[in-house]
């Protein structure tokens, strides 16, 4: 037997049919879409591209947006940056992606790889479903509901479709062609979409649209607005929101901002908006005619009054910031002057802001996490600028809904929808995105989107639709690359200009695909987390070679007597050995040890590298590949969740 364990092992699980293997793909599980970043990784890896895009593309109608700029849940829960880094993930969908997706000028593949498994079966439906918002949210919808055979418009109150991908997102960051081939991709199932349509107004009320034989309206609007700061000064001329000023550099509209520029958060969408008022270049004016179809875009956007000198001031340390340490360490590459621990006091300015006065802050947060920031007044400093870009938060405009509409708000200011259903207090009405969640990923907006979508289809057929999980175990064979543990963690290749550069710069993409070596070498850093060690202990020996080998000291055979603590563990024994309850607890440690010895595996050291199953001589390991995925199943009758 093994030597003793420590107390970590005496926190003991032991594993059940379904939900604990599935949680052992904690990619996987962390994607809200569920995507098999597991599958489709290892495929890079072995060079299956075309597969490698057919996975990651399967519940995504975003996906190559999302190898571009998704959040990247599934790298923050990779079981290898437990090891050393995560498995670059995103950028290896990327890579995939512009083999094979909308990237290429063709959405054959596209169409042909979505998940009919998780989609509503498609029928000859035809009631009309109106949709509020041209964002994420909305155009899942609609691609999940046209797909069925529903009849989807979608109603966007401005000039270009996109949401935040073509009004918040960067240029530098996300090309506007791939937006307009993804979003081109949806509107091809018939989707019918009206820009510069807002609604709400006369005429296109919600008792309008009813009237004029929509059947649902799901609202995905988005957080259109920034938070204030309730500060002096606060209404000087000169002071902005940063989504406003994205808005205005992604259309080409013009900007006086002025050689100064201070931005007020320590976010990515901070970040977004310093970077972006970095590039703001002297250039006569260009008009932007039509915005989806001109890729000049991307090079006239935010070339206004000529900077000089952009800051960012935030009241995190710079361990706290929130921003990606990529966006800071780009940012700082392109000039960015980073002022950390600073709380804004008042805006100073005599008929325009000439600067903000700050407080330095001690700390951000109380014992328990929660917001609350100390300052201390007596240290003071001031920031002087032409232009102040607050970036400390979003907040929604629902000047569209009326109190006739019947859909309530929450006491954050959101719309009140079911989290089951996203049905909100009217029942033809559904909500998801922004909207409902408060500041989130795309990622999750495309996900509630999909929620709302399966409602709505219950709502108009009564019908209720359940989401399940179908598996099975099939032996595993593969071969880990030579090296793979050593192998690092490499971004992108990035072309973040520096400070002298970024006027010829422009709006270039600064992160770049990887060259297909390192692409391949990215990938195969995966673990491979849906194989699994298959342990049978009627074919054990005790030789103890299995725990010699293992690497990383995650398997521990131990005597009985050492997990005599847990009643479940002693039940399973008493069960195998034919004895009661009473016998057993009669034994000593000793004697409990003779009868049998339990194997225990510490799953968050596993590494899969499969030497337990090769040096074990009796075949008691084994490695097996735990092939899951979920599917929709729609019964007859109203679903109870929703009302009708």
């Amino acid at each position: 037997m093994d030597k003793p364990v420590s107390n970590a092992y005496r926190r003991l699980k032991i594993p059940d049919a379904e939900r604990y293997w599935v949680e052992q793909v904690k990619c996987r599980v962390a994607c809200p879409v569920f995507t098999d970043a597991c599958g489709y990784v290892p495929a890079v890896a072995e060079g299956r591209d075309e597969d490698a895009y057919r996975i990651a593309r399967a519940t995504n109608p975003f996906v190559s947006i999302c190898g571009r700029i998704c959040g990247a849940p599934c790298e923050r829960a990779c079981r290898r940056g437990s090891v050393d880094t995560p498995v670059s993930i995103r950028a290896v969908k990327r890579w995939a992606c512009e083999l094979y997706g909308n990237d290429t000028g063709s959405d054959e593949h596209y169409h042909r790889f979505a998940d009919e498994r998780m989609l509503i079966p498609k029928g000859d439906y035809g009631e009309r479903i109106a949709v509020i918002g041209a964002g994420v949210a909305g155009l899942t919808v609609a691609h999940d509901l046209a797909r069925a055979g529903y009849r989807v418009t979608v109603f966007e109150a401005g000039p270009v479709a996109g949401g935040m991908l073509t009004m918040g997102v960067p240029l530098y960051r996300l090309p506007r062609e791939l937006v307009s081939a993804e979003i081109d991709a949806i509107l091809s199932l018939g989707v019918e979409l009206r820009l510069n349509t807002p609604v709400g107004v006369p005429g296109r009320t919600f008792a309008d649209l009813r009237a004029q034989g929509f059947k649902a309206i799901f609202i995905g609007a988005g957080l259109q607005g920034s938070r204030r700061l309730d500060l002096p000064g606060a209404d000087l001329p000169g002071v902005v929101n940063g989504l406003e000023f994205l808005r205005l550099a992604n259309l080409g509209e013009p900007i006086d901002i002025g050689p100064r520029v201070l931005v007020i958060g320590g976010g990515n969408v901070a970040f977004d908006v310093a970077r972006t008022a970095l590039r703001a270049v002297n250039d006569e004016e260009e008009s932007v005619e039509d915005f989806r179809v001109t890729a000049d875009v991307a090079r006239t956007a935010a070339r206004r009054a000529g900077v000089t000198k952009v800051h960012v001031a935030c009241l995190e340390s710079r361990d706290e910031m929130p921003a990606d340490a990529i966006e800071i360490e780009e940012g700082q590459h392109e000039g960015l002057e980073i002022h950390t621990s600073l709380g804004p006091r008042q805006f100073v300015g005599n008929g325009k802001v000439s600067g903000v006065e700050f407080a330095a802050c001690l700390s951000v947060f109380d014992s328990e996490r929660r917001f609350s920031p100390r300052f201390d007044e007596s240290l003071r400093e001031t920031i002087d600028c032409d232009t102040v870009i607050l970036a400390i938060g979003q907040s929604a405009n629902f000047n569209f809904l009326s109190p006739e509409d019947g859909v309530e708000l929450t006491d954050r200011g959101l719309i009140k929808a079911d989290p089951d259903t996203l049905q909100t207090t009217r029942p033809d009405v559904f909500a998801g995105g922004d909207v409902v969640l408060g500041p989130r990923l795309f990622i999750d907006a495309i996900a509630s989107a999909q929620v709302a979508a399966r409602s709505i289809h219950d709502y108009l057929r009564a019908t209720t639709t359940a989401v399940t999980l179908e598996y099975d175990w099939a032996p595993a064979t593969y071969t880990m690359a030579q090296d793979w543990e050593t192998m690092r963690r490499e971004l992108p290749p990035s072309e973040a200009p520096s400070a002298t550069e970024l006027a010829s710069a422009g709006d270039r993409q600064v992160e770049r695909n990887y060259p297909e070596a390192e692409a391949r070498v990215q990938a195969q850093r995966c673990l491979r987390c849906d194989v699994q060690t298959w342990f049978e202990g009627e074919h054990c020996i005790a030789c103890n070679g299995c725990v010699d080998v293992c690497p990383d000291d995650c398997l521990h055979l131990v005597g009985l007597s050492q997990v005599a603590h847990d009643k479940r563990l002693l039940a399973m024994a008493q069960s195998q050995l034919g004895i009661s309850a009473e016998q057993l607890a009669a034994f000593e440690p000793a004697e409990l040890d003779s009868l049998g010895g339990v194997m225990l595996k510490d799953e968050t050291a596993c590494i899969r590298c499969s030497m337990c199953a090769t040096r074990c001589p009796t075949h008691a390991f084994t490695m097996q590949r735990y092939n899951f995925h979920r599917e929709l199943v729609i019964a007859p009758g109203a679903n109870p969740r929703l009302k009708y």
